[in-house]
């Protein structure tokens, strides 16, 4: 009897679950959801092209370029925790970023994932505590000296290291991978604009640097807490155990790291960040806002100067446009003699004369953003532009990779490569869309990037130092994939082949090749 009786309430609970099951995935328009384990099949099926297969899911809605998921498909967990919505239609990420920004903050999933690595720094803080911090580095991300001081450490560093690495490399045949020294290239540099220390992993040994490898592994590891449930990674911390364990380790070298830069700045104050923040008495959790700086300067530009010189490599007239421009900049300022062209990096007054380059990079923003998906937690029950019902408690996805692979958002031709997108009809002025949330590379609204502009100063700047010396040629057989990453990594890195330029052309148009 007792048997009998387990076995029909056994069956009316499952007859329930289905019941509100089927109510749940009526109203879901995203990937195919599942009894229980929700639409986690398909999100590890397509793992390895995790963000096309975002954008394919979105256009498969038409024109509302919005869908809702639920990725554990529990009663009572699924409208919460386990509920997501992903949109990539401008309106609602202007309503997110703008509109109702007190509403949609980090979160707790977020705050948690990344307390050990950022603690409370701007990257990772919400209300007073990112408010004050924002304010004070939107003082100094505006001021003249801190510009002047990236372009000394940029400039030093390609002179010095990068340039002979390149110049090596071309003379001997050697293939080598460029996003693998522009991550480098950028780490020394936001190093030094942020410690004054320049950790030198930009160097033709490209030697191992304990604070970049521990920087490294501490970012990984704690990525990956958001690939999982967050009792998952707090078990493994807990127990101290695989990258719970590399994480704490990794986190040990990096804080001795950043107390030793900090306390040689009180000592020896100098222009950088670190310094600055010590003058205005914003000394508390110094390191964790030292540490947000490199994190949010480091990859962001390497890996869009990486994407950047892959699309060059299969668009010969961009790149023909873009050297065109270059000689016609340095052909005002350093005259005729192409061997001054090369003699020292660009300054940052020439880079600032470089339109159609900054066009070109943008369109490489657009096609592949740094940051292809960006995460917000739901405060309060809201509804966006669009109509889509958000519960409080529940995620939101802005796609900003699927934003540039939308026809309904930048028309027909919005899978190629075309710079003039962004410039004046005469393609004299750089004319970013007016619609500005339908290009959101930099982050908009309140939280917009207080460093793009030097972020793209420093991208033109590398860009010329390549381009005026070298043309690039991918290694045959060289596979470019993306990294299931927060940040969009080549997974195989990018190889390719240099070939010096012969700056002895004809003056005019486009320098050739040899």
């Amino acid at each position: 009897m007792d048997t009998l009786l387990v076995f029909f309430l056994g069956m009316a609970v499952f007859s329930a679950y289905l019941s509100w099951f089927y109510l749940l995935a009526r109203n879901l328009s995203g990937p195919k959801a599942w009894p229980v384990v929700g639409s986690i099949p398909g999100l590890i099926a397509n793992r390895a092209r995790f963000h096309d297969w975002i954008a394919e899911n979105l256009q498969r809605t038409g024109g509302s370029v919005t869908y809702q998921t639920s990725i554990l498909a529990l009663p009572f967990v699924a409208r919460r925790q386990g509920f997501y919505t992903v949109t990539c239609n401008p309106k609602n990420i202007e309503h997110i970023l703008r509109i109702r920004f007190e509403n949609y903050p980090k979160g707790p999933t977020w705050q948690a994932a990344f307390h050990d690595l950022l603690g409370q720094g701007i990257f990772n803080s919400d209300g007073d505590t990112w408010l004050v911090q924002r304010k004070t580095a939107a003082l100094e991300f505006t001021t003249r000296s801190l510009r002047q001081a990236m372009a000394r450490w940029l400039n030093r560093t390609i002179k010095s290291r990068f340039w002979p690495i390149l110049a090596k490399a071309a003379k001997e045949h050697i293939p080598i991978d460029l996003q693998e020294l522009l991550l480098r290239l950028t780490f020394d540099n936001i190093c030094g604009l942020t410690f004054g220390k320049d950790p030198e992993t930009l160097s033709p040994a490209l030697p191992d640097n304990p604070f970049a490898v521990a920087f490294d592994s501490a970012t990984e590891a704690t990525m990956q807490r958001l690939l999982y449930p967050g009792f998952f990674w707090k078990l493994k911390k807990a127990l101290g155990i695989g990258s719970e364990k590399r994480l704490k380790e990794s986190l040990r070298l990096v804080e001795s790291y950043m107390m030793d830069a900090i306390t040689a700045r009180k000592k020896t104050p100098s222009d950088d960040l670190i310094s600055r923040f010590i003058e205005k008495k914003d000394t508390d959790c110094l390191s964790y806002i030292a540490l947000n700086f490199v994190l949010a300067g480091r990859d962001t530009s390497s890996v869009a100067l990486s994407w950047f010189f892959w699309l060059l490599m299969s668009h010969t007239r961009v790149e023909e446009k873009i050297i065109h421009e270059i000689s016609m900049v340095l052909s005002k300022t350093r005259g005729d003699d192409r061997k001054k062209w090369v003699a020292e990096p660009l300054g940052f007054a020439e880079v600032d004369q470089l339109v159609y380059l900054k066009a070109a990079l943008s369109e490489t923003l657009r096609l592949y953003p740094s940051v292809p998906e960006d995460f917000k937690y739901v405060l309060s029950d809201d509804i966006l532009p669009d109509g889509t019902v958000l519960p409080a408690g529940s995620t939101i996805t802005y796609s900003i990779y699927s934003v540039g692979r939308m026809k309904a958002i930048w028309g027909d031709d919005c899978l190629e490569f075309r710079p003039e997108r962004w410039l004046s009809p005469e393609e004299d002025r750089y004319e970013p869309p007016k619609e500005g949330y339908k290009y959101v590379a930099f982050n908009a609204g309140p939280r917009t990037c207080l460093g793009k502009e030097l972020a793209y100063l420093q991208m033109k700047s590398v860009v010329a130092a390549v381009l005026l010396r070298h043309r690039l040629s991918l290694v045959p057989g060289h596979r470019v994939e993306q990294k299931m990453s927060l940040t969009l990594f080549m997974k195989n890195g990018l190889r390719v082949y240099l070939h010096q330029r012969n700056l002895e052309g004809d003056n005019g148009s486009v320098v050739s090749f040899t």
